[in-house]
């Protein structure tokens, strides 16, 4: 290296360089690194094609690398009909610019938006001041946790799969912006930079920094230079396979490989320790966010280089292979890994993880496996679409990225629709204006004759045609699966990460032991790193459940529930050995339902009204037949039970029909379940009947003001609010979110709950319109008590902890303006964030107990936020896999809770939930906004597709935010019942 270095010591590009005075007739020099992307992750170093003479001889060295690289053959016919550009020339420098001028400036982080109060529309002058006036100065500040921690329940010796980073915080970390062009895959930019580490060490001081895959690159050490530029050379496989009709694969021939030259510039941005910057009075600061990310990317580098990455999860098939689930898809096995700061110290938090991939097969065969209606479409070359198995179709393909299998070529297409016409029917103008048909110009120009000649192609572009016959494309490899899973796809996928809690600790103890683990490379060592290999040791404490009014022996008589239920049962296909169950289901369904208080009127059972399946395919005529039987209980209906034969994607249309057209709630059941008449599936069923119709199940024996008395009181009342938001499905860019809240009603129960659903901004977290609903539940509260509640406990489901403040600043002031409504009005609000989908995992330290951790099970220290107020509590009993317990973190506290307050608090709402007589994971308020979150969604879906959404040219290419779809209102019989449980 030494003496390369010395040979060639004028060949790095040098710009703004400290060390050197400026050359005044030299041309700038630059690197041309060949490279050979196989060799990875190391591969021997090579002796770098370096040049360097006058500006006319630079000029020279471009056009030959340019021609050498787009001309050393002819290139294949273009993809029809879309005309490629032309080569992408890199800038020539002008005679009298000594440098290129080629360094991006620095991103800054984007300025969190503010709030748009009610509707776009509703934007004025009044209001942009308002929120103008707002300094960031007068930013809310996260609660601080109000002591040491909760000291009620039995201590119980645990283990977190939390593994703690040791660090040297004078440790120097050099972040570099890096630009690459052509804009290369993540893959591709990892094999530059590793070709690069390996042929360019000098310029890296020796050391291996680690990269992103996009536009940072870390270092231990300061480069040579603060910056460089470097030309790699890079000769990349292409794809050239051969199909036979079916879709699959007949033949593949040796990959050939495509020389590819990219330009790579980088450039120091900023330096920093992991010292703390503490401010004046203050005992406690974090570390720096820049210093955490970049020792998140550094620990992720040995993984990313041997794994698939999806989001901050890894996947390969040597942790377990990979298992098809069916319909196109492929369950695959990986781990989990997030840096985070906790009391005591950095720690990595590794957990289990599995995802669902597309299966790497043709187009066709995957339409086979993934559409039931399309699985003869090999016997069957000549089949149309209809216009639904249109829709179905290109759901099944949208977004999803392919590659052709005709021709040589390294590209990737994303689908963006389906052509209108079919293939025998499209044609396309060529460069010289010439219209061709697709079928003669596969014919002629690569030999092949279209097989499914009455299908339709493949839209590959956003704004203009280019398209592509289904039966040339592969599904490329390491997709994750877009579409939503079946049930049978999802138990798959299930039953392969239920693993007893000692399995999944030995697994997550092999993954930090395993070559693919986060501490087995080099990149620790280079940064002074040290991860250890043991999970954290911590004592946790075991709550002592409440005693539930349930428990009494004739408590479930005593059930506070309407009684003399107006009540039809609808029968929607179904063959006649299951029809004829029905009279012997409805007897055990009213004693059941009796024995719980719910007296279903028996003047209404006699009559049941028999219907087709295909009825749910055609939503006027099930809307017809839902008011003929509302008019045969003369408007006073109050419930339709429905027994389906199957899951049908019409449920929606009857759930939005009877609960905005007709007014009445519904229960819906499958043949299979009622003709077994399992005991437990009948007692499930009248508890949800019984909410739905306005009853109460579930009520504490000692009313909460008895657990909590230094806060709550009897006549004192507190209302309990959730809240939650739900987005379309990954690359839906046109469907609105949906946001739900909800409010308890009764006090000092708090068991029964009403709702408020809005759609807004599509993909808008903030919940838009929270005053309004806010306000109106606190009306719903006034009306049912005849006064306002006091204090509002507030739980925030669905927040990410980078939303933290965002949500605070925004929804907070949101509420306080409903309040402000309320003339003399101002309550104390606790504000809380529910999650759920978090990796933190406890494990009992006793070696001989294989058991989950039992409910009550509450963890505040160690691994919970150093400063902050916030919690583990796994409410309820884990039967299958490993219980992952609720992570409670509290943003705002006027209440003022301690510890163990708020944490008996919520275990014990967490007994009150009204469809099961057990506690649940997560507490009620949260639970049930996710429920009515759940059900707008499915209002707008089904709207959606039973107008044609899924083929509306809008949602291909629209300019702006799509406009956003109010939900149907809901009837005034319904909207404060608990219609969503």
């Amino acid at each position: 290296m030494e003496e390369k270095t010395k040979n060639h010591h004028t060949n790095k590009h040098i710009r703004n360089s400290k060390s050197r005075t400026p050359l005044l007739h030299k041309p700038p020099p630059f690197h041309h690194v060949n490279t050979n992307p196989l060799l990875f992750p190391s591969s021997p170093h090579q002796n770098l094609n370096l040049f360097s003479t006058s500006i006319h001889s630079s000029y020279y060295y471009y056009y030959c690398c340019l021609y050498s690289q787009f001309h050393n053959t002819l290139p294949p016919p273009p993809l029809l009909p879309f005309h490629p550009p032309p080569p992408p020339l890199l800038p020539l420098p002008r005679p009298d610019q000594r440098f290129f001028s080629m360094s991006k400036p620095l991103s800054l982080s984007p300025v969190v938006e503010r709030k748009q109060k009610k509707q776009v529309s509703e934007h004025n002058a009044s209001s942009l001041n308002i929120k103008a006036n707002r300094s960031t100065d007068a930013a809310l500040v996260v609660a601080k946790r109000p002591d040491s921690g909760g000291q009620d329940g039995s201590v119980i010796c645990l283990l977190a799969n939390h593994f703690l980073v040791k660090f040297d915080p004078c440790q120097k970390i050099y972040h570099y912006n890096v630009d690459i062009s052509p804009h290369p895959s993540k893959e591709i930019a990892r094999m530059i930079k590793q070709k690069l580490v390996d042929t360019e060490g000098n310029s890296f001081c020796g050391c291996v920094p680690a990269f992103d895959g996009r536009q940072n690159i870390y270092s231990p050490v300061e480069f040579q230079e603060d910056k460089l530029e470097f030309f790699v050379n890079l000769p990349i496989q292409s794809c050239n396979t051969l199909t036979k009709f079916g879709g699959d694969l007949r033949e593949k021939q040796p990959q050939k490989k495509v020389d590819k030259l990219f330009r790579v510039s980088m450039r120091l941005v900023s330096k920093f320790d992991g010292k703390k910057q503490r401010k004046e009075g203050e005992s406690w600061a974090p570390l720096p966010q820049e210093y955490i990310h970049a020792l998140d990317v550094i620990l992720r580098e040995n993984p990313t280089e041997k794994c698939s990455s999806i989001g901050r999860s890894f996947y390969s098939s040597s942790m377990g292979g990979s298992k098809e689930i069916g319909g196109g898809a492929v369950g695959l096995r990986g781990f989990f890994q997030s840096l985070r700061q906790t009391q005591q110290g950095l720690a990595l938090n590794i957990d289990l993880s599995i995802a669902a991939f597309h299966e790497s097969i043709g187009v066709i065969a995957y339409l086979q496996k993934r559409l039931e209606f399309l699985k003869d479409l090999s016997r069957n070359k000549g089949r149309e679409l209809s216009l639904e198995e249109r829709r179905e179709v290109e759901k099944a393909l949208k977004n999803v990225r392919v590659f052709v299998c005709h021709r040589e070529t390294v590209q990737r297409y994303r689908v963006f629709g389906l052509t209108e016409d079919i293939t025998e029917s499209l044609w396309f103008q060529d460069r010289d204006g010439k219209q061709l048909r697709v079928m003669s110009y596969f014919k002629d120009h690569y030999g092949y004759e279209i097989q499914f000649k009455n299908l339709p192609c493949l839209q590959i572009s956003r704004t203009r045609p280019c398209y592509l016959p289904m039966e040339l494309c592969m599904i490329c490899e390491g997709q994750k699966f877009l579409g939503r899973l079946s049930d049978d796809q999802t138990a798959k996928i299930m039953k392969m990460g239920c693993q007893r809690p000692n399995e999944r600790k030995d697994t997550i103890y092999k993954v930090m032991a395993g070559p693919v683990g986060p501490s087995s490379g080099k990149q620790t060592r280079e940064f002074n790193l040290e991860v250890s290999r043991d999970m954290t040791l911590l004592k946790g404490r075991v709550l002592q459940p409440p005693k539930l009014k349930l428990d009494r022996p004739r408590s479930l008589v005593e059930s506070r529930a309407l009684k003399g239920t107006r009540w039809a049962l609808m029968s929607i296909g179904g063959s006649s050995d299951q029809k004829s169950t029905i009279p012997k289901f409805i007897n055990e369904l009213t004693q059941k339902c009796a024995h719980l208080g719910v007296f279903l009127s028996k003047n209404t059972t006699s009559t049941t009204f028999f219907e087709p399946s295909h009825i749910l395919n055609n939503v006027p005529l099930l809307e017809l037949k839902l008011k003929e039987i509302q008019r045969a209980a003369s408007n006073n209906l109050q419930l339709i039970i429905c027994v389906m034969e199957r899951k049908h994607k019409g449920y929606g249309d009857l759930k939005r029909i009877a609960e905005t057209r007709i007014g009445v709630v519904t229960q819906c059941c499958l043949y299979p379940n009622i003709t077994k008449l399992n005991s437990q599936f009948v007692s499930n069923l009248a508890l949800k009947i019984n909410a739905k119709i306005g009853g109460t199940m579930n009520e504490l024996y000692n009313s909460i003001p008895s657990h909590i008395p230094r806060l709550f009181r009897l006549d004192e009342p507190v209302i309990f609010m959730g809240a939650d938001v739900t987005h379309p499905h990954p690359f839906d860019d046109c469907s609105p979110s949906v946001a739900a809240v909800v409010g308890s009603i009764n006090w000092p129960e708090a068991n029964r709950y009403v709702s408020r659903m809005r759609s807004q901004t599509h993909r808008q977290e903030i919940i838009q319109d929270l005053d309004v609903m806010v306000k109106e539940l606190l009306e719903d509260f006034r009306k049912a008590l005849n006064k306002l509640p006091n204090r509002i406990i507030f739980f925030r489901d669905g927040v990410s902890e980078t939303q933290f403040k965002k949500v605070l600043q925004e929804e907070l002031q949101s509420i306080k303006t409903a309040c402000s409504n309320f003339h003399g009005y101002n309550p104390t609000i606790t504000f809380a964030v529910v999650q759920k989908r978090h990796h933190t995992r406890l494990f009992r330290c006793d070696p001989v107990c294989h058991e989950n951790i039992p409910p009550g099970t509450v963890v505040d220290t160690v691994i919970t936020h150093p400063k902050e107020f916030d919690f583990y509590l796994c409410s309820h009993l884990g039967v299958k896999g490993t219980s992952r317990p609720t992570h409670y973190h509290i943003l705002w506290d006027e209440n003022e809770f301690t510890s163990d307050e708020l944490q008996r608090l919520v275990y014990n709402l967490c007994y009150t939930f009204v469809r099961c007589t057990k506690p649940v994971s997560i507490v009620p308020p949260a639970y049930y906004a996710h429920l009515a979150a759940y059900r707008g969604r499915l209002y707008i879906e089904r709207s959606s597709e039973t107008s044609g959404g899924s083929m509306n040219p809008s949602c291909v290419s629209r300019v702006g935010p799509p406009k956003t779809i109010p939900l149907p209102k809901l009837s005034d019989n319904v909207k404060n019942l608990m219609f969503y449980c």
